[in-house]
């Protein structure tokens, strides 16, 4: 299979600080994936049409960068679709 997992430091970091991330249904979203560490909820992403499982941690990966070097939390699941890559 060539989708192999890219490398994610921001996610590792996350959990390896006791932080954890979770994917999955989120209410009425099908595909959601969180970032959260004992503070705060780092990011919530809403599944884009399309787009696979290894990007949706890709994005999740840099969303947990932003808020962690820019203190920019996205939140795809109450404030609707963000333009984070």
């Amino acid at each position: 299979m060539s989708d192999s997992l890219p490398k994610l430091p921001n996610i590792e970091f996350l959990i390896d600080g006791n932080g954890d991330i979770t994917i999955g249904a989120v209410a009425s979203i099908a595909c959601a994936a969180t970032a959260s560490d004992d503070e705060q909820c780092l990011a919530m992403l809403v599944r884009r049409q399309d787009e696979t499982l290894n990007d949706l941690l890709i994005r999740l990966d840099r969303a947990i960068e932003l808020a962690y070097e820019g203190e920019e939390f996205i939140d795809e699941v109450n404030n609707g679709p963000s333009d984070t890559p």
